[in-house]
């Protein structure tokens, strides 16, 4: 979280990679060292040489909480504050968009979420159903109506992503 906070999102989403457990599990030989769940978020990945690379504590800690809060409010950029959605996402450089179906307790929000590699004037535009939007907000209403939200934010793939720019997620 602190990475992507301070702006440095790769190094966030790469330290994401080595923490899925995912990824610890790819061949008989990951499965055999890594002993746990690979659908489970562990809390500790040892690296003393006797238990190097094994996998503990995966169903009695928050470590899940932390990822889910990680990958969703940090990375992705999606804060739930009261009946509003804030949108800053910090996605990965890889990713030119990305979308999200946000259920908001009866109603269903469609978001994309659009990287711009040049500076234009449609680069951090927000719109729902169509119309443009001020700031970083939707607001949220349980219409039971599907809805559109369209973020469109400019950052440069070559260099770290600047804060403060229009961002969404999950």
């Amino acid at each position: 979280m602190a990475f992507a906070l301070m702006g440095e999102s790769e190094r966030a989403w790469e330290l994401v990679a080595l923490l899925n457990p995912i990824h610890h599990s790819g061949t008989p030989q990951q499965i055999a060292t890594y002993k746990v769940e690979p659908y489970v978020i562990a809390a500790d990945v040892y690296a003393a040489s006797a238990a190097c690379r094994q996998g503990g504590w995966t169903w009695y800690t928050g470590s899940a909480g932390w990822m889910y809060r990680l990958l969703i409010e940090t990375l992705l950029g999606i804060n739930l504050e009261g009946d509003q959605l804030r949108l800053i996402p910090r996605l990965p450089k890889s990713w030119p968009s990305c979308k999200i179906h946000y259920r908001y307790r009866q109603t269903v929000y469609h978001i994309t979420i659009t990287r711009l590699v040049t500076e234009s004037a449609d680069a951090n535009r927000l719109h729902l159903d169509g119309n443009e939007l001020d700031g970083q907000t939707v607001p949220l209403v349980d219409d039971r109506r599907e809805h559109s939200v369209e973020l469109k934010f400019w950052s440069p793939v070559s260099a770290p992503e600047n804060q403060g720019v229009l961002t969404t997620a999950v």
